[in-house]
């Protein structure tokens, strides 16, 4: 018999099973408001398990509107009512660095942000859901988990000079895709893991997300001890004769600096090949890069230089203990007297809210975790992802510069068929006989389909209010013509990117009969069931079908009839099903 992976070990059944399972941590930021309302709907009154429940107000921290404001009051008085003690109020840092005082090996962590997978970095199991999940957390105490397949990265050798963990991350996300990872456990094995700090296995799992992954997750070495100070860790790890779904096998020697050009994060190219484009903002600092050695790589790079006269660069510690450090070895100094300006703990521009928008026509080169169109509030301005150092430098000269100092002629040789960004145009109409046809369409995000600056203004259990901006970033024609019983149609990784629900709960409340797709981002499919929206993956049907096609779907039965074709799929399990039949999570919790 085959040995285990790390995450058939830690949920205790073989891959494809569906298990239910108790979270140790249950991570909520922002959206807990909404959340809330959401749980009392569901006929809840007190949380199951206060003390496995953490807390942050991070996303628009500090609140940039009075709605925002009274909303953040109205999550202080429900953590003060449910006697939550794991609370960090705004200003105390961002949710998925706060969670590095809380996650330990060994454990299950869920959380509604599609990045709570950097938690992987501390062996923890660390996945994101939705809103309404998480309430039926906080009613039930538990959820279901389909147990991954696995994918196992073996590193070798050291990273070179002026090459970190974001170059490496997007090294990976070029190999693979945006959906190289899809549903998949992204274990990092070798004798290369010993070189990355814990701050860089950080860096390394937050991006899993954007590949798809379910998870990311490291061994509890020495490393991870004398980052805990904890020498008994419990931790898990995979068997030797484990079996794998995918194997890549990196030599980190071999990395350069890389960037994600404009407008998905797998459009990777070598700093080299886009060397000289004119930048007019940055941003250090996220989730993903915005600790301690984040900000210093930063500063060395700014040392004894000023930034570029008309460019603006942001500096975002992820932290307030980040911000004190950073503060008393003379690091944000050296940042300000260079030029950046330093902005409070949060997550702020990266999804579009708090300060920091960029202007029209604006190129960006960030630190952060994603480069959709219009992710960081506007639409018309385009955004590179880069390491701390590369961002730094451009800095200082306004145009993309390798943090190296020196010309270099790398080029990256993973040339993958790049995510196109698709928008529907005026008069293209895609709706025919009830059948929305975005067959064509691969990657659609979640941003496209709702814009992030309107996650916190309207509640994701409002779908009625939702209706109006659905898919405006993709097909301003949806919205206004959508009707029950239509069918919608797409191509691979639908959904990818943010855990916002509020996509499936707007295309439940209009009615929506089903989504047939190439494939679909796991997140976006638990909020498809937590919804009742019916959710297909049937590649076939999409490359078979043509316009004015006869499409009919029998859910519960597992088929799908296009013309005189029967095309059949695994119906869900019971359990998940009563939950469609209910019309979402919401009916079926209410009883």
């Amino acid at each position: 018999m085959a040995g285990k992976t790390y995450v058939e070990k830690i949920l205790g059944a073989p891959a494809g099973a569906i298990v239910f399972r108790k979270p140790d941590l249950v991570l909520t930021h922002d959206n807990t408001a909404s959340i809330y309302k959401t749980f009392q709907k569901m006929g809840g009154e007190r949380v199951a398990d206060p003390d496995r429940l953490l807390v942050v107000l991070d996303h628009n921290a500090p609140p940039t509107s009075a709605a925002l404001a009274t909303q953040y009051q109205s999550i202080r008085d429900f953590v003060k009512e449910q006697g939550i003690g794991k609370f960090y109020d705004a200003g105390k840092g961002i949710c998925h660095q706060i969670m590095s005082y809380h996650a330990r090996p060994g454990m299950i962590v869920v959380g509604s942000d599609s990045h709570t997978c950097t938690a992987g970095a501390f062996n923890a199991l660390a996945a994101g859901i939705d809103r309404t999940e998480s309430a039926g957390i906080w009613k039930t105490g538990e959820t279901w988990f389909r147990v991954p397949g696995s994918m196992k990265v073996t590193l070798k050798g050291q990273l070179p000079p002026g090459v970190y963990a974001k170059d490496l991350s997007l090294w990976i996300i070029g190999m693979t895709g945006s959906d190289g990872a899809n549903y998949l456990s992204m274990e990092f094995h070798g004798e290369g893991v010993a070189s990355l700090s814990i701050s860089e296995r950080m860096t390394l799992a937050n991006l899993a997300s954007e590949m798809g992954a379910k998870n990311a997750v490291f061994p509890a070495d020495d490393i991870l001890k004398e980052f805990t100070g904890e020498e008994n860790t419990n931790g898990l790890w995979a068997d030797d004769d484990a079996v794998y779904e995918k194997e890549i096998e990196i030599d980190l020697n071999e990395v350069f600096p890389l960037v994600a050009a404009p407008h998905h994060v797998d459009h990777v190219l070598a700093v080299s090949e886009v060397e000289g484009t004119p930048v007019q903002q940055g941003l250090v600092g996220t989730c993903t890069n915005g600790r301690l050695d984040d900000l210093q790589i930063a500063a060395s790079v700014l040392k004894g230089k000023k930034v570029k006269d008309g460019f603006q660069l942001l500096v975002i510690p992820a932290s307030r203990q980040i911000y004190l450090q950073a503060m008393e070895d003379g690091t944000l100094p050296a940042l300000i007297r260079a030029g950046a300006n330093i902005l409070s703990p949060s997550c702020g521009p990266c999804l579009g809210t708090g300060q920091g928008i960029p202007a029209d026509g604006t190129t960006v080169i960030s630190t952060a975790n994603r480069n959709f169109k219009g992710r960081m509030g506007n639409p018309n301005a385009s955004i590179y992802l880069a390491s701390p150092a590369t961002v730094a430098m451009s800095a200082i000269s306004g145009v993309i510069s390798d943090p190296r100092g020196k010309r270099h002629s790398d080029r990256f040789r993973y040339k993958k068929q790049q995510s196109a960004t698709v928008e529907i145009g005026d008069g293209d109409n895609r709706r025919i006989d009830g059948v929305w046809n975005y067959t064509d369409v691969d990657n659609l995000n979640t941003d496209q389909m709702f814009a992030g600056n309107l996650t916190y203004n309207i509640l994701s259990s409002d779908g009625e209010a939702i209706l109006p901006h659905l898919f405006a970033g993709f097909d301003p024609s949806f919205a206004g013509q959508v009707k029950p019983g239509d069918v919608i149609l797409a191509g691979d990784n639908f959904g990818c990117g943010s855990s916002r629900e509020h996509p499936a709960v707007g295309l439940a409340a209009a009615g929506v009969k089903a989504v047939i797709v190439k494939s679909v981002n796991r997140i976006f499919y638990r909020s498809a069931i937590n919804q009742g929206l019916l959710l297909v993956v049937l590649p076939e049907v999409v490359e078979a079908y043509r316009p004015g096609d006869t499409l009919d779907i029998e859910f519960t039965e597992g088929m799908v009839k296009l013309n005189d074709r029967t095309f059949r799929f695994e119906p869900l399990p019971e359990k998940l099903m009563k939950i469609i039949e209910k019309k979402g999570l919401v009916n079926f919790l209410k009883g």
